[in-house]
């Protein structure tokens, strides 16, 4: 009887659990995307006490460079070592960095600072998916993915407003010093709530494997960062670039096939599913940055738009990606299907961007809201659906190179959004002041082809026009190369095979078994 009573409370007690976990979870997931929201708005102010302008694009630069080199290395080490340790580990040294970036006295000490930071932020997202994907049966993640996706959206709409905030208040240092209380506080609920099992693997880290893609992914991101701003496309610096980071890859890919405990094995790239919902991840990092760095620019320097509530101007197409990230989520826990929302959420897209492609200085920011709401609830149907589904499609052993993969692609296609798209909008922009403005206008775009609201200001009138219609091209060319891009995700989405996601009953005959590890967390 004993036995009996016990398995009539557990069920009791585990939601409880799972959701402080899940609470903890959601503050680090918060920390991860709110931290360049924040920062980006500070920068200015930080420009101003440091000074260091020239060294302004590197702030960012460390910092994607040491979060995407180091995104699959965290995810090895939760599946080889344990998931608690690694994840709390790459939290302490988030907060480590954020500290010492608040205590930095110049510029070069703050690019060193957030490299530190951006190697602790490598592992909160991949930790967050992972923990997620060993506590909740697959049938019951995208209720909880779609939680997340929500507390993205919302960081991506709040961010600009909270770093305004907190830099005219409390000085830019605190940009950085809002991240230790948060970040105290989901040390302690994971340390005393989360219980997983602990791991031991055999074999050792696979230090080539290390070295060759942190070479590679360091070069593709210089790469995208680089091209067209600091170097030609064409340029020996970029070629060089190129050419290591390829024969980094082609190296890694190699050695993968051979090293005792591979960083990123090869084998999961077998499942149609994984390989198909890296593909659209890819796209879906492509579009997404590509969009959010695009619409602000066009709303006011097209619409005049303030700048200062940038991430409002966003507000349909996150509000739009929030909804429908938690519909999509509720609706896979309730049914246990999932392969119509990365169709839906493809032909949502490649239509919200081609809409948004026909804007011109005469549209109205309604008509633009609502074309950004469609591109939102494309995207909504696919952000976390695509996890949801990679994890679906490997072993509880490989829990976390999946998490950290899935990742490591949608940040990959932002970096390549961001730079083919901005060379495309670029283009298009000094062309058509060009023409429209003959040499004052090349002159007014030869430095950059993104104008701040207080250069724009101060053109002739002529110039200004000029500029507005050249900010309407710029923009049509990008959003129609998104589209174009999308088109490619419907394709992947359409071969996608939709296997059962095991819920935590028992398994019905017919389905495919999926390992899932039962959550072992305290009562509280």
């Amino acid at each position: 009887m004993p036995d009996t009573q016990t398995v009539e409370t557990e069920p009791e007690k585990q939601p409880r659990s799972v959701r402080v976990v899940l609470l903890a979870l959601m503050i680090t997931m918060m920390l991860a995307m709110l931290d360049n929201m924040i920062v980006g708005t500070a920068m200015p102010t930080i420009v101003g006490d440091l000074g260091g302008l020239e060294h302004l694009s590197w702030v960012v630069t460390a910092y994607t460079l040491a979060t995407a080199a180091a995104t699959p290395i965290w995810g090895k080490l939760g599946d080889m070592y344990g998931r608690k340790g690694a994840f709390m580990a790459s939290i302490v040294i988030f907060l480590i960095g954020s500290a010492l970036s608040g205590m930095a006295q110049n510029m070069g000490e703050l690019i060193g600072f957030r490299a530190v930071q951006g190697l602790g932020a490598g592992g909160l997202m991949v930790g967050v998916m992972a923990i997620i994907g060993d506590l909740i049966p697959p049938r019951e993640r995208g209720k909880y993915q779609g939680m997340m996706a929500g507390v993205m959206a919302l960081a991506m709409i709040g961010g600009p407003l909270v770093g305004g905030t907190i830099t005219d208040n409390w000085g830019w240092r605190w940009s950085f010093y809002i991240n230790l209380p948060l970040g105290v506080i989901a040390l302690a609920a994971i340390s005393a709530v989360l219980h997983l099992p602990k791991k031991r693997a055999k074999a050792g880290i696979d230090y080539l494997g290390v070295v060759l893609l942190t070479v590679g992914i360091t070069s593709i991101v210089l790469v995208t960062t680089w091209g067209g701003t600091e170097y030609a496309w064409s340029s020996a610096r970029i070629m060089e670039l190129i050419g290591i980071g390829v024969a980094s890859l082609i190296g890694f890919v190699f050695w993968q096939t051979r090293a005792a405990e591979p960083i990123v094995p090869l084998h999961i790239f077998r499942s149609r599913n994984f390989t198909l919902m890296s593909l659209i991840g890819f796209i879906t990092g492509f579009v997404m940055f590509g969009a959010t760095l695009f619409l602000p620019l066009y709303q006011q320097s097209v619409q005049g738009a303030s700048a200062t509530n940038s991430g409002l101007l966003l507000l349909p197409m996150l509000g739009a990606m929030l909804v429908t990230s938690m519909v999509a989520g509720r609706i896979t826990t309730n049914t246990g299907k999932y392969k119509v929302f990365p169709i839906v959420g493809s032909v949502l897209m490649v239509v919200g961007l081609y809409l948004l492609s026909t804007m011109d200085t005469g549209t109205s920011r309604f008509t633009s809201g609502v074309f950004m709401a469609v591109v939102g609830l494309g995207m909504g149907c696919l952000m976390q659906i695509t996890m949801l589904v990679a994890q679906n499609s490997v072993e509880m052993k490989d829990m976390g190179v999946a998490s950290s993969s899935t990742t490591l692609f949608r940040t990959l296609g932002s970096s390549f959004g961001v730079a083919i798209m901005g060379a495309l909008f670029n283009h298009r922009v000094q062309d058509v002041m060009a023409e429209r403005a003959g040499a004052l206008g090349s002159k007014i775009t030869e430095q950059s082809a993104q104008l701040d609201a207080a250069s724009l200001a101060k053109l002739p009138a002529a110039a200004r026009e000029a500029y507005q219609h050249a900010v309407s091209a710029g923009t049509h060319s990008a959003f129609l190369l998104g589209a174009v891009v999308a088109v490619a995700a419907l394709i992947a989405a359409v071969f996608v095979k939709e296997v059962p996601l095991k819920g935590a009953g028992p398994q019905k005959a017919g389905e495919e078994p999926v390992a899932v590890a039962p959550p072992v967390v305290e009562a509280v």
